[in-house]
């Protein structure tokens, strides 16, 4: 697939964006002004990029628990994002949901879910809608190896694959589930597998090669809109922090530093410097763009009044 220097540079500022998004997060969080549980997506930033990225506005996405960097990678909207980790008003969904419940159908993204693999069967509802309506749009939902065991799992596989729906099934593979590496948890490291076995075109791809995720994606998202029917992407990448800031997390000695040299942002700076498209210049006004972005979300955040506990029984916001 032939891609410009743009789309590349467009992604980077991506990844960099949600890094150092879920870097300040985690710095809020340890000063007490996040509360609650929060599930960093810090080492899996390729795969929202690069599928968000082959996506348009008006696609749906279905997202998870770790959902920062799918909502940020579809919206670009770090202020309401991280009003809404805050808990405040202007947040996504006005203070009420918090880290797993970003919600913006303006913008397709159809909220995170609590409940491990949860979003799996809800994407169908948003393919069935495009189908039933005769437009082209894609929706998409995103899990992890953990929720590739659950027994909704499968079911939504075999509906997507007999009514032909216009779903993207995105197993982000980060070799754990909660604190359980995947070979104890999964008996066929092979994810994709099983879609195969329902009769979906399935790829695995490298997820922390954000070229690779978007022009993966890209393909299946080509194949579902001309009426192809389901497909599914297998995105092996790692999860740098443990499961959530709350629970302990402990593994194999050298195991997190061997996945460094794998950094998704270092892996397309490299391809970029190689290229010569990228100097030290215009990486370090990216970075400061994206600081000064965050700084305002921040200030936004902390501005923004606490919602009105009353307004959590009025629906007339929720569109």
């Amino acid at each position: 697939m032939d891609m410009n220097r743009e789309i590349k540079l467009e992604m980077l500022r991506k990844l960099i964006l949600i890094r150092r998004f879920e870097e300040k997060v985690k710095e809020l969080y340890n000063q007490g002004s996040i509360v609650g549980a929060i599930h960093l997506y810090i080492g899996q930033e390729a795969v929202a990029t690069g599928v968000c990225q082959a996506l348009r506005a008006d696609d749906y996405v279905f997202s998870t628990h770790r959902g920062h960097g799918h909502a940020i990678a579809k919206t670009l909207d770090v202020k309401t994002i991280m009003a809404e980790l805050m808990g405040r008003d202007g947040g996504m969904s006005r203070g009420h949901g918090g880290s797993m419940h970003l919600y913006e159908p303006g913008k397709g993204l159809m909220g995170g879910n609590g409940i491990v693999g949860g979003g799996v069967p809800l994407s169908l509802g948003g393919a069935f809608a495009a189908q039933y309506r005769g437009t082209d749009q894609v929706s998409v939902t995103f899990f992890s190896d953990g929720a590739a065991n659950q027994g909704t799992f499968g079911e939504s596989l075999n509906l997507a694959a007999l009514f032909k729906l216009p779903v993207l099934f995105v197993c982000e593979n980060n070799q754990y589930a909660a604190t359980t590496p995947v070979a104890r948890s999964t008996a066929e490291l092979n994810v994709a597998g099983r879609a195969e076995s329902y009769g979906l075109p399935a790829e695995r791809v490298d997820g922390n090669n954000v070229l690779a995720v978007y022009e993966a994606a890209s393909r299946a998202v080509g194949r579902i809109r001309g009426g192809g029917g389901p497909a599914f992407l297998e995105c092996r990448t790692y999860r740098i922090e443990p499961h959530c800031g709350i629970i302990p997390d402990e593994r194999e000695p050298g195991e997190r530093e061997s996945w460094h040299e794998r950094d998704p942002i270092l892996v397309l700076r490299g391809t970029l410097e190689a290229e010569r498209s990228l100097d030290a210049r215009e990486l370090k006004a990216i970075e400061a763009q994206v600081a000064a972005d965050l700084e305002e979300a921040v200030a936004f955040g902390e501005s923004s009044p606490w919602p009105d506990p009353a307004a959590a029984h009025n629906r007339s916001w929720v569109v």
